[in-house]
């Protein structure tokens, strides 16, 4: 019998196969194992690339953005702007070029491309300034129709329209002020109050870079205040009057008319920079060459034998001291030195501030002789005598009122019946002596011809003498000169 046969041995084949797949696989896992940690950049790199790009494309698309909300603010700015521009425009050309400041004033200002001919008292402006025309009298009184009357009205009005504006034949780099010297000019009481300190309200602030302009022109009227002048503007004054008839002035400012605040007045606080009549009064010792800004005495300040002077402003045709040669003995007798003085509409006027200057007491009738007070130094002491007739607010408001911003101390003497012409000329009982303000309630024309044009005055000499002692005692020197 045969003996069986075995089958091949398998296995150890087997086994090898089975330890070469092994192998294989192993090698393929640490190849992969490898290539993933050594070999993973660029597949880092394109990962972050592709981030990067992606991260980019949402900065583009989000700039894209921006840029079209910026786009879309600079057309809406661009559209605001030019809105606003418009809106402007309107508003300049609907805003008053004309104001009061005060009952007494209007000023017209506009600024900008305005051109000026002063033969048709006319003033041209852009449309974009105004759409309509403005009038105005430019003088401190237009409450009062018997001195408006006299005064010419000036026009300011936009350019002709469709056409082209007046040419320029003279041009100007300072503003323009226009104002009148009509009115009651001639009067020195409204000289002052009416345009010599409402031109210095209005045009102190430029310090000389000022062009005046005066219609109603008085060659003497203006060579009388050329000191005043010179210290206000640089420039020479435009004659409004004579100047050629198609002249057209060029300016980048005008103002037309002057500001008023009160009589004989200039308040601080509604003045550009917080000037006032302090200033005023150092603009006149400048233009005069006033020497004394305080009442002490002159020379040797320790000379206590210096005598105070006492200026008499004297009348010759109403209100007339009819005693003033005794009032000056007696003045005398006080220690006082005293100067008797009349002014005029002839007087000069440098001589006579001068004069005034020199002064420690002022003294004279209710009258435009007083508004020489503005050259009084500072401390002297102003005495108005009151006419009879009930006159106490025509004497505060025009004198009293404005002396303590001028540094004045201020007395008054109020005339009695007995002391006045007007008891010679009435009865006790009538109204005018008895009853003064029924005669008030006629009108102010009433008024002056009674007590003003038709009185003068004699002072009781020992009731002055008591107000001429307190005024000694306002006076630094004045007690060492009393007799």
């Amino acid at each position: 019998m045969k003996a069986a046969r075995n089958p091949p041995r398998l296995e150890p084949r087997r086994s090898g196969n089975a330890l070469i797949i092994a192998t294989m696989l192993i090698s393929l896992c640490i190849l992969t194992l490898v290539k993933a940690r050594y070999c993973s950049a660029p597949y880092g790199k394109s990962q972050r690339l592709a981030e990067d790009l992606e991260a980019s494309r949402v900065i583009v698309e989000k700039s894209g953005e921006a840029a079209l909300i910026e786009d879309e603010d600079e057309e809406l700015t661009i559209g605001t702007s030019e809105e606003h521009a418009a809106e402007k425009a309107v508003l300049s050309s609907n805003k008053p070029i004309c104001s009061e400041t005060s009952r007494r004033s209007d000023v017209c200002e506009v600024e900008g491309d305005v051109r000026l001919q002063s033969s048709s008292q006319t003033i041209f402006l852009p449309p974009s300034l105004t759409d309509r025309e403005w009038k105005t009298k430019p003088y401190c009184r237009k409450h009062d129709p018997p001195a408006m009357r006299k005064v010419k009205e000036w026009t300011l009005k936009p350019f002709p329209e469709g056409g082209p504006p007046p040419q320029c034949t003279v041009n100007h780099a300072a503003p323009a002020l226009v104002f009148s010297i009509a009115g009651f000019t001639g009067n020195l009481f409204h000289d002052f109050t009416d345009v010599l300190v409402p031109l210095f309200i209005s045009a102190y602030q430029f310090r000389g870079e000022v062009q005046f302009v005066i219609p109603e022109h008085k060659s003497w009227w203006v060579s009388k205040f050329a000191l005043i002048f010179k210290q206000l503007s640089n420039y020479e004054i435009i004659d409004a009057d004579n100047d050629d008839r198609g002249a057209i002035h060029c300016f980048p400012r005008v103002i037309v008319g002057l500001s008023f605040h009160k009589e004989l007045s200039a308040d601080p606080a509604r003045t550009p920079t917080g000037y006032g009549m302090a200033e005023f009064k150092a603009m006149l010792r400048k233009a005069y060459g006033l020497e004394r800004p305080r009442a002490v005495p002159s020379g040797d300040q320790w000379d206590i034998r210096r005598k105070p002077r006492l200026l008499i402003i004297t009348r010759k045709k109403t209100r007339v001291f009819l005693n003033e040669r005794g009032m000056t003995d007696m003045a005398m007798s006080l220690g006082f030195d005293v100067r008797v003085a009349e002014p005029d509409m002839s007087t000069d006027l440098s001589k006579f501030a001068r004069l005034v200057n020199s002064a420690d007491v002022m003294i004279g009738v209710h009258g435009a002789g007083l508004t020489n007070m503005v050259f009084l130094p500072d401390g002297a002491v102003l005495i108005q005598v009151v006419p009879f007739g009930g006159l106490d607010w025509l004497a505060r408001e025009t004198f009293k009122e404005p002396s303590p911003a001028m540094g004045i101390n201020y007395l008054d003497y109020h005339i009695k019946a007995d002391e006045s012409t007007i008891g010679e000329q009435y009865a006790a009982d009538d109204p005018v002596i008895k009853n003064p303000s029924a005669v008030h309630k006629r009108g102010w024309n009433e008024i002056s011809r009674i007590y003003l044009e038709n009185q003068n005055v004699r002072p009781h000499l020992g009731r002055l003498r008591k107000t001429l002692l307190e005024a000694l005692n306002h006076l630094p020197h004045g007690r060492h000169g009393r007799g």
